[in-house]
């Protein structure tokens, strides 16, 4: 792979408890994004123990192909914040697109959904996957979603002005 200049390499879930790759992964100098379905976190944390921290990437993900919505545990995307200091991402294999974009508005710095041409097409990810036109609705999404998560303090905007004006009932004296 090295011989094609790859801009990151990914360790695959089925990959993660392969410690000779990943070490070969980490020489490589560039990032390495770690899928997680089907792990612990223990087999996670010794994973993330060969990286160097400064070029890691997680993804959370459930190795289910079509993954079931009680079985995303996005919160997971917490969690895995919580307990490494890198970013943390969303890998999915479910049908639609609401989940993945939870999973941004639950914090996840990066998506990787499967491409396809044809959902229908015969192979085990295909109905996972999505479509070109289902790409860019996803795209629009969740740049939807990063505008509305807004920076968290609370204001009032301008837009509210004229509506704060006509239905307040008393002036705010405490300004």
């Amino acid at each position: 792979m090295e011989a094609f200049s790859p801009v990151c390499h990914k360790a695959a879930s089925a990959s993660l408890t392969d410690e000779a790759l990943l070490r070969k992964l980490n020489s490589t100098g560039r990032p390495v994004i770690l899928s997680t379905g089907m792990s612990t976190l223990a087999e996670i944390c010794h994973a993330v123990s060969l990286i160097e921290p400064s070029r890691l990437l997680i993804a959370h993900s459930t190795s289910s192909y079509l993954c079931a919505p009680d079985e995303l545990n996005l919160q997971m995307i917490d969690t895995l914040r919580r307990e490494f200091d890198v970013p943390i991402g969303y890998s999915g294999h479910e049908v639609g697109l609401q989940t993945t974009v939870a999973a941004v508005a639950l914090g996840a710095s990066f998506i990787e959904r499967h491409i396809t041409l044809d959902r229908a097409l015969w192979g085990s990810d295909q109905a996972a996957s999505v479509e070109p036109q289902g790409f860019i609705r996803l795209v629009r999404d969740i740049r939807i979603v990063e505008k509305a998560m807004g920076d968290g303090i609370k204001r009032v905007y301008d837009s509210e002005v004229p509506v704060r004006n006509k239905l307040r009932r008393k002036p705010n004296a405490w300004a």
